[in-house]
């Protein structure tokens, strides 16, 4: 599942691998279930994005708020795009630009940054209390991702941001959408490029990038250690032949951006199926009025367990005719996995003992 770069080059002149319209398989570790969608019902959310161990529990954003089991902990003001926590410290990233610092009371303890962090994606602490995030693009903000992706855009950068200074440093640029962020410790960091559809590591300099996981049959979001070694890696959105399609076609994709709802767009998205008028409806998806579980999709839920190598252990599943889907985050705490479930709004909980232990 890794390619070097002559190989990439080589794909897209024959127009083959990564470079075709087709999709990898669901197979093997990834092959589908109905894991997540046979979970009782979560606790109900509104838009729940990122979620993150606080005080020994687990703490998500609805909108502006941050949540718990216990009710709001604290408004924002204004939408939050991405978490983080390490000790005593939450970092909250906003839709208004802001990369705020909370103390043990979630009371703002910012310093002032020496330049301006807007359209994170993704926060991860380092070992020596440094911030690392992901810019998902330059010209559209997290909630725009539908946009980025139909532009084909790639101005997504990641950083470092130093709280003790207020320092910040860019150390890559031109990126894919990354939406994922982990900081290993070796002090190397592992990121997930999502219109790239893989995951990387780079040095805390930004230098020798290697792809760790690729071809990936969906958009790699958020990645979440995993209790005794591993990862987490959470998948919110599907690829398809379809939407391969589509941004292959630039003539017809200028077209919808520019004329057609974004509701309606054939584009990925956290959920699918709510209205009549959705694209992609007919008899290759329904049969006497029930959609196949085979269907291409828009949405998808998909949760995969990756050991330390990177290795796809086995997966969580919501398939077409669920509504389990857009998983953008998860949470290991307790021998159970939360999970922020932007499709069906609400947040899940799947006993990790019930499911066994992956070898």
């Amino acid at each position: 599942m890794r390619q070097t770069f002559i190989a990439r080059a080589l794909d897209r002149f024959l127009g083959r691998g990564s470079a075709s319209v087709t999709v990898p398989a669901l197979d093997g570790a990834l092959k589908p279930n109905s894991r997540l969608e046979d979970l009782p019902a979560g606790i109900p959310a509104q838009a729940p994005d990122s979620i993150v161990s606080w005080r020994g529990a687990p703490l998500w954003s609805e909108g502006t708020k941050l949540v718990s089991e216990d009710g709001v902990k604290a408004d924002l003001g204004s939408g939050i795009t991405a978490l983080a926590s390490r000790g005593d410290r939450l970092a909250a990233a906003t839709l208004a630009g802001e990369l705020l610092v909370l103390d043990g009371g979630l009371k703002p303890v910012t310093p002032i940054w020496t330049k301006p962090v807007r359209n994170v994606t993704a926060l991860d602490f380092g070992p020596k209390g440094d911030i690392w995030f992901c810019v998902g693009s330059e010209r559209n903000s997290p909630a725009e991702w539908r946009r980025d992706l139909m532009e084909m855009n790639r101005s997504g950068q990641i950083g470092r941001a130093e709280p003790a200074t207020g320092d910040i440093h860019i150390v890559k640029h031109r990126l894919g959408y990354p939406s994922g962020i982990a900081v290993l410790e070796n002090g190397a960091v592992v990121f997930s490029e999502a219109w790239s559809s893989h995951v990387a590591e780079m040095a805390a300099d930004g230098a020798m990038t290697r792809t760790v996981l690729d071809e990936l049959p969906g958009y790699p979001g958020r990645i979440q250690a995993r209790a005794g070694g591993g990862y987490w890696l959470s998948v919110f959105a599907p690829r398809s032949p379809l939407i391969e399609f589509v941004l292959r076609e630039p003539a017809y994709r200028k077209a919808m951006l520019r004329e057609v709802p974004e509701d309606f767009w054939v584009a990925p998205n956290y959920f699918s199926g709510k209205s009549f008028n959705e694209p992609m409806q007919g008899g290759a998806l329904k049969q006497m009025g029930i959609l196949k579980p085979w269907a291409p999709t828009l949405s998808y839920g998909l949760v995969i367990e990756l050991d330390d190598e990177f290795i796809p252990l086995r997966s969580f599943h919501s398939r077409a005719g669920g509504r389990r889907h857009g998983i953008t985050s998860v949470l290991e705490a307790d021998g159970a996995l939360w999970l922020a479930g932007r499709g069906s709004d609400e947040i899940l909980r799947l006993n990790l003992a019930d499911d066994g232990a992956a070898a």
